[in-house]
């Protein structure tokens, strides 16, 4: 397939390095307990970062759950004879490796760094193709149809506001509902900071009142539980509820509900492997550490997150380290929402 000089910004070139990253003789020179550690500590980091695909795109948990079954199935090397028997050209199979292995090393198909969509070099006709003639079609062709018909048009789609991330008609994020503005934005930033809630863990919807037509926002803490009770760690009351505010400059009041339990079923996941580690931990520093991210991640303190970090930073010298969190704001287009990561 040629690449239209136009559009070459989003394809991923197929001479792309890729590293990887050897661990065994490294895991091997761990103890027991260690190893323990280590590895629920690595289960944590990917069940956790399974929340980076639903705050990249709205396509992207669909395309890796459609990836998983693909090459769940079938090595990429039979991958690549399928596609050849399909039409595709030796490029055309270099070409979707090398997207499928774009899209999980940023887990989703936006840059982590830069912002950019990329969409495989590779007719949408051929995919489609080698899709229906997977294994994995041959298995499960209902399930398979309808992630492909949920997926295949943003895949593929360049068009205005889906070629970059970006806030309202700019671009696409799903750290805000699509009729957030940078306004909404501004305005949900000052009503935070007036309840001194950090923004990190948390992502913003705008709905209207349907008797009162007054604009209401949904401040959603990322958190394994939903109910309104306290959050730890804050001092100046409930951060749960609603709330009326009336934004700098203006008369009229907007409504905010802050809520939690966004993404509960992978935070779920997130603290049991926090809460196995915890029992391998070498010290009270580790362990304390841990007890504090599993508090923040179960109740969505951000304070306890604080308190975590505290004693990670007391743990000197650890023979295996970790730090996990919501924690860079890269690719919100308003820069102060975090990114799932755990290293």
């Amino acid at each position: 397939m040629m690449v239209d000089p136009n559009t070459s910004q989003y394809i991923v070139p197929i001479n792309t390095d890729v590293a990887l990253l050897d661990c065994q003789e490294a895991f091997n020179g761990l103890t027991e307990k260690e190893k323990l550690y280590a590895h629920h500590l690595a289960q944590a980091g990917f069940k956790g970062g399974l929340i980076v695909l639903f705050q990249t795109s709205p396509e992207s948990p669909g395309i890796f759950v459609l990836l998983q079954k693909l090459f769940g199935t079938q090595s990429p090397e039979e991958i690549s004879t399928l596609a050849l028997s399909n039409g595709f050209s030796e490029d055309d199979v270099k070409a979707f490796l090398m997207y499928a292995a774009a899209f999980y090393a940023n887990m989703g198909n936006y840059k982590s760094f830069g912002d950019t969509k990329f969409v495989p070099n590779v007719d949408k006709v051929k995919v489609e193709r080698l899709i229906k003639a997977s294994k994995a079609f041959q298995d499960n062709a209902t399930l398979l149809q309808s992630l492909w018909d949920y997926v295949k048009d943003r895949m593929f789609s360049l068009d205005n506001g889906q070629a970059e991330l970006g806030l309202g008609d700019k671009g696409t994020t799903t750290y805000y509902s699509a009729n957030c503005t940078e306004t909404d934005a501004n305005i949900a930033q000052e009503f935070m900071t007036s309840k001194n809630i950090s923004p990190y863990n948390t992502r913003l919807f705008k709905t209207k009142d349907p008797n009162s037509g007054v604009d209401v926002y949904e401040v959603r803490m990322a958190a394994v539980q939903s109910t309104k009770s306290e959050v730890p760690g804050y001092t100046n009351g409930s951060v749960l509820g609603d709330f009326d505010f009336t934004p700098s400059g203006q008369e009229k009041v907007v409504k905010f509900k802050v809520t939690r339990g966004d993404y509960s079923p992978l935070m779920s996941m997130l603290v049991e492997e926090l809460e196995n580690a915890k029992e391998q931990a070498a010290n009270d520093n580790e362990r304390n550490m841990l007890v504090e991210y599993i508090k923040s991640f179960s109740t969505g303190s951000l304070p306890a997150h604080k308190d975590g970090s505290r004693f990670w930073i007391k743990n000197k010298g650890p023979i295996v380290e970790t730090y996990i969190g919501f924690i860079e704001s890269y690719r919100d287009p308003y820069g102060v929402r975090g990114e799932f990561e755990g290293v």
